[in-house]
């Protein structure tokens, strides 16, 4: 995807005089899918936000190219999922071998009924270019190239950075900042701070090969495979005829001599048969590593991505966690900047978000020691679990050949209100929102597109005309949310001609799955966050109740969201 960023460069001297005495809302720094979806997100809402980076240019290959269902459901709120959908490639089934047999295969979207798919692989690379064409395309977003961070002082009303230009430097004030700056984070130096974590003793070589070739869209992943025998090797399809390859190489192997092709070409032939007809597109080598900062919030810098936590690369749990993080702190700085909530909201930004990065970690570390196990005895687990994981159930779950990313649930979390009455079922408050398809005016549409953005209260109807006191309950929603923007949905069964109520999108239930998906029953309720994860349910709509869950979930009534 080609960009022009030398007509995106700013004016160097009116930019420095209009900084002058500015304190800015946001600043975020790093242009990468966690900087520019943090970026998009709090434009769309309302806030002007600053992105700095330090290039202007697109990632040098394609990096992160598995990007899940969750994150496909946040770019496609934030307005650039389409493109994303339309070139990426898409696939949910996964295959394990076990030397040149095969031992079992997994399915990631079993059912039917969901907008996006399990996953699709797209490089790095497009999805920077798209995210960037929706930012051009956001007001209040003032994207700014070759700037680099080389100073950084917190005061009592917010951030002072020092930003370093070919052009010459500028102190650039911001009342929050939001570290994106990657793994090797230049804010994280500055602060005097750290990741901490494990350093696995392996390295693996990725090679990025364009050709032609009749490899289903499926991930194969091979353990002691003959063709690189007593290692393991990943094989995934992206765009443009480009196969992602891992090989693992061992911790003795050098990862300067492993990038060269007289090195990388073999291993690709071993693979693919010497006559097939190939070029290298990228090459690198890598260590493991799990690792993250004690916190992430540090007085007005909140770090985001790998320059708040980095896990292996089995598992797709580097660039989906980031955009997740990003989903998580965007609403919430946004209710703090507009005087909606305390500056305490954004103390559960890192307790969330820390715990999804605990999660993350241990499937990870998990994934790397049943990949490169580190005695004789763990060897001897992990094949004889594979030996039996052909005809066993029992041994299928024990296999770890890269735990994929899912969106964690809060389950802990201070925002959530505690169930009052017995639910089935995954919805649980702290949990991310299924999707399921609806009608709205007849029309087909999808769930998940009607929430996030704002907080929104979703009321399951038996179908009939809401009674007199049901009216009122509904219509006094947005009173009892005490000046939060609320807004309020009426699900109704398949078929069911609902009456129009003033201030409510009725959506139709098409196939029931909305109702299954959420343990419903008529009389249901529940309370959406704008990052689209439950925050309370009950069995019977009560505008009070709702009100108290906005207040807990907002931090605005510190003394119960503490106690």
């Amino acid at each position: 995807m080609d960009i022009d960023f030398q007509t995106l460069a700013f004016n160097f001297e009116a930019t420095r005089a209009r900084d002058s005495g500015t304190l800015h809302p946001v600043v975020v720094v790093g242009a990468g899918p966690v900087g520019l979806s943090t970026a998009i997100d709090l434009a769309r809402q309302g806030i002007p936000t600053i992105l700095l980076d330090d290039d202007n240019c697109l990632s040098q290959g394609s990096r992160a190219i598995c990007f899940s269902k969750r994150t496909l459901e946040i770019f496609g709120r934030l307005g650039c999922a389409g493109p994303m959908l339309d070139k990426g490639v898409r696939w949910n089934i996964g295959k394990v071998f076990l030397q040149d047999q095969q031992v079992y295969q997994f399915d990631l979207l079993p059912e039917s009924g969901h907008q996006m798919p399990a996953f699709i692989n797209l490089q790095q690379y497009y999805v920077e270019g798209y995210l960037h064409a929706q930012a051009q395309r956001c007001e209040g977003l003032d994207m700014r190239w070759r700037s680099r961070v080389t100073g950084m002082a917190q005061q009592e009303d917010g951030v002072a950075l020092t930003v370093a230009t070919p052009e010459g430097e500028y102190t650039l004030r911001a009342a929050y900042v939001v570290a994106a700056d990657g793994g090797r984070s230049e804010l994280r130096r500055l602060m005097g701070l750290e990741s901490k974590g494990r350093t696995f003793k392996d390295r693996f070589l990725i090679a990025d090969v364009k050709m032609k070739a009749d490899f289903p869209t499926e991930r194969w992943f091979w353990f002691d495979p003959p063709f690189h025998p007593n290692q393991s090797v990943l094989l995934h399809r992206q765009p443009d005829n480009v196969w992602r390859i891992d090989f693992q190489l061992g911790w003795d192997a050098d990862p300067v001599a492993e990038k060269l092709p007289e090195r990388v070409i073999p291993r690709v032939q071993a693979l693919l048969g010497k006559d097939t007809e190939f070029t290298l597109e990228w090459v690198s080598v890598y260590t493991f590593c799990c690792l993250r900062m004690d916190k992430f919030r540090h007085g007005r810098v909140l770090f985001a991505g790998d320059a708040a936590h980095g896990v292996s690369p089995f598992g797709a749990r580097g660039a989906n966690s980031g955009v997740q993080d990003a989903d998580n702190l965007a609403w919430k700085l946004r209710m703090v900047l507009k005087g909606e909530a305390p500056d305490a909201l954004l103390d559960t930004y890192g307790d969330e978000r820390e715990f999804a990065a605990d999660e993350n970690i241990l499937n990870s570390t998990r994934a790397t020691d049943f990949i490169t196990p580190k005695s004789a005895v763990s060897r001897l687990f992990r094949d004889a679990t594979l030996a039996l994981s052909r005809d066993c159930g029992f041994a299928r779950a024990l296999v770890n050949s890269g735990r994929l990313s899912t969106p964690s649930t809060y389950t802990q979390s201070v925002l959530n209100t505690p169930d009052s009455t017995r639910f089935d079922g995954s919805m649980a408050p702290g949990a991310p929102c299924a999707d399921a398809p609806v009608r709205l005016d007849g029309e087909a549409d999808w769930m998940l597109p009607h929430l996030g953005g704002s907080f929104a209260a979703v009321y399951f109807s038996d179908g009939a005309a809401p009674s007199a006191g049901m009216l009122e309950a509904l219509q006094s929603l947005p009173q009892a949310a005490d000046g939060i923007a609320l807004k309020v949905l009426m699900v109704v069964p398949p078929g069911a001609n609902a009456a129009k109520v003033q201030g409510v999108t009725v959506l139709e239930d098409c196939d029931g799955m909305l109702r299954a998906r959420y343990d419903a029953r008529p009389g249901t309720a529940y309370l959406i966050r704008p990052d689209q994860h439950v925050c309370a349910r009950w069995r019977g709509l009560d505008a009070a109740q709702v009100g108290e869950a906005l207040q807990r979930a907002t931090c605005r009534n510190q003394q119960e969201v503490h106690a």
